[in-house]
């Protein structure tokens, strides 16, 4: 069955290069990312991890947890991570899932359009992941979905800001704008009316449209 935005993210265990995990349990009372990358010892893979590396301290401040898959073994994530480090300058410093059995890929609907991955029925690039992103939350409940073919490297900056945007317009009434950063004026819900929107913003809000109010970001 397709997962969408608000359904419950699926539960599982499964081995890890730190060892087993139950998903849920693992995420906790906090955010986490669940991302999958084609395949172990491939160019565009090694980059998006070790960039991805570098920038977990940015993941780290909006407490948010980063976990990664492929359907690789945890014993060839680990020599892989040797060649990330050696060549991204970043050592792994988040869990990678070995999904060898495909049993978290079929589950996140990781695996490009095909058969249903028994055995003889698909072929080694058939088998390989997709870059999929699930963003989730506190309530363990799917906040974004983002899928990229496998020729083209995420931009992880691009998912901080939704992951910025995300954690701020479940904590307020608020919704943001086209190119939105962090520190930009956001737009006041539309479920808000007027009347209650004076008491959450006593500062007022410029309207462009009585449905499209500015406002600053709210702390």
């Amino acid at each position: 069955m397709a997962l969408h935005i608000n359904d419950v993210a699926p539960d599982f265990v499964a081995e890890t290069t730190e060892g087993i995990i139950s998903f849920h349990d693992w995420i906790g009372d906090g955010w986490a990312m669940l991302f999958s990358h084609p395949k172990d010892f491939t160019p565009v893979c090694t980059t998006e991890l070790g960039c991805l590396a570098k920038m977990m301290p940015d993941f780290a401040a909006r407490n948010c947890k980063v976990i990664g898959l492929s359907i690789d073994s945890v014993s060839d994530h680990w020599r892989w991570s040797k060649d990330i480090e050696e060549t991204q300058g970043a050592a792994l410093n988040y869990p990678l899932i070995g999904d060898v059995d495909l049993k978290v890929a079929k589950l996140y609907d990781m695996l490009p359009a095909g058969t249903a991955g028994e055995a003889g029925t698909r072929t080694a690039a058939d088998n390989a992941t997709v870059r999929s992103v699930f963003v989730i939350g506190p309530d363990k409940r799917i906040k974004l979905m983002l899928t990229y073919p496998m020729s083209t490297g995420r931009n992880f900056d691009e998912i901080l800001r939704a992951l910025d945007s995300i954690e701020l317009t479940d904590k307020h009434k608020v919704a943001t704008p086209a190119n939105w950063h962090a520190g930009d004026d956001v737009i006041i819900s539309p479920a808000l009316k007027d009347e209650e929107a004076r008491e959450r913003f006593p500062e007022g809000w410029t309207a462009a449209k009585p449905y499209l109010r500015y406002v600053r970001q709210p702390r």
